[in-house]
C-alpha cells in the first residue's frame, strides 16, 4: 500500500519504544496502517512517516491505550507480511531490538 493512499492515524500516539537487546512478546488482535507526523532534531517542523498500529490485549498493556504504534520501517516490513495472513491473531510475535535509533534493527520470531 502506497503511503499516499494511507490516512493519518488518530491520536494519541503510543510509540513502541524498546532499549538495546530488549525482547517483547506481542499477541496482536488487530492492526491498522496509517501516517503519523513525528518531530526530529533534523526537522523541527516534523515529517510524515508510515506507521503500523497494532492492537494488543489488555493483559499485554494494562495501562493507557490498547495499542502500540510501530514507526521502524524495517520492523514494519518484517511484521506486515504475517499480519496480512489469516489467523495472525493466534500467533505471538517475539521482537528483539539491536542498537539504538536511527540505526536500530530488529529480529522477529513468530510462534
Amino acid at each position: 500500500m502506497s503511503p499516499k493512499t494511507l490516512e493519518e492515524l488518530p491520536g494519541p500516539y503510543e510509540i513502541l519504544e524498546m532499549t538495546d537487546h530488549e525482547v517483547r512478546s506481542l499477541r496482536i488482535a488487530a492492526w491498522q496502517q496509517g501516517l503519523m507526523k513525528i518531530q526530529t532534531g533534523e526537522r523541527p517542523e516534523g515529517k510524515t512517516i508510515r506507521a503500523l498500529r497494532v492492537f494488543v490485549p489488555a493483559q499485554t498493556k494494562p495501562i493507557g491505550v490498547s495499542w502500540y504504534d510501530i514507526t521502524s520501517q524495517t520492523l514494519i516490513a518484517q511484521i506486515l507480511p504475517f499480519l496480512e495472513q489469516p489467523n495472525f491473531q493466534n500467533k505471538v510475535f517475539v521482537i528483539t531490538k539491536y542498537g539504538t535509533a536511527p540505526k536500530a534493527r530488529f529480529t522477529v520470531e513468530v510462534k
